[in-house]
């Protein structure tokens, strides 16, 4: 089943073109990697699904349901999250109390002002079970900008989990990393992706990374698509190559 299509999508900036008449599909439980070199329009065509930017043109369908040009919240409601390239926490609240924000936001006690967050126990099982996915468990009480920069970001994809999401979105999920907190991120991703069922989407530089864990494959040019699909076919396709990959690989 697609759980997303891209109809002749387009966003234009002034006279530029960043993402330009793309169509590709997202089958459920896909782990679809989105590459290209920079500027080609991936972290564009991010903010265009999640809802941060309305498309120029075309159309972009949700389990069906047209979604383009909805805001974002409205599209995380759906069933859409992102981890965000830049990472995006209250670096002083413990990793608890930002992982509980997103917690109390999707089961709508945000706005109870009269209750005692701390005995809401639905709320701290659920926020425990999280950390454990996500392996922060065991730093529930540091503040988060104490966290190493791979923990941070482990953070961040916590909160986007919080939304119980169908598809998440993850930019960049390994960018500025170490060789360590690279390889710990590429299984954290790959265990998330079997224990959750959920179809995630994401952007990444390191081909390492891209070809160890990804099931398909798009390739963005200058905002277009130049080719789809499974690894192998892409580390084979002359276009791709020659575009972005190098005869080295």
């Amino acid at each position: 089943m697609n759980i997303l299509v891209c109809n002749n999508l387009s966003k234009n900036f002034g006279k530029f073109a960043a993402i330009n008449d793309v169509n590709f599909t997202v089958q459920a439980k896909d782990l679809l990697a989105v590459i290209g070199p920079n500027g080609a329009g991936k972290s564009t065509l991010f903010n265009l699904i999640s809802g941060r930017y309305a498309p120029s043109a075309g159309d972009i369908y949700f389990k069906g349901e047209k979604i383009s040009g909805l805001p974002a919240y409205k599209i995380v409601k759906k069933g859409i999250s992102k981890s965000w390239q830049v990472i995006n926490l209250f670096p002083d609240m413990s990793v608890f109390n930002n992982l509980r924000i997103g917690v109390l936001s999707k089961q709508k006690r945000d706005m109870n002002l009269f209750k005692d967050v701390n005995k809401i126990q639905a709320v701290t099982t659920e926020v425990h079970r999280i950390l454990k996915a996500v392996r922060l468990n065991e730093k529930a009480n540091i503040v988060a900008h104490a966290l190493s920069h791979g923990d941070q970001k482990c953070l961040e994809i916590a909160m986007a989990l919080s939304a119980h999401p169908e598809l998440l979105l993850l930019d960049e999920p390994t960018a500025g990393m170490s060789p360590e907190e690279t390889e710990y991120m590429v299984q954290l991703i790959k265990n998330l992706w079997e224990a959750t069922g959920s179809t995630i989407i994401f952007t990444e530089h390191d081909l390492k990374v891209v070809f160890s864990i990804s099931t398909r494959i798009v390739v963005l040019q200058m905002g277009r698509v130049i080719a789809e699909g499974p690894s192998n076919e892409i580390k084979q396709n002359k276009l791709v190559r020659e575009a972005y990959l190098g005869e080295s690989v």
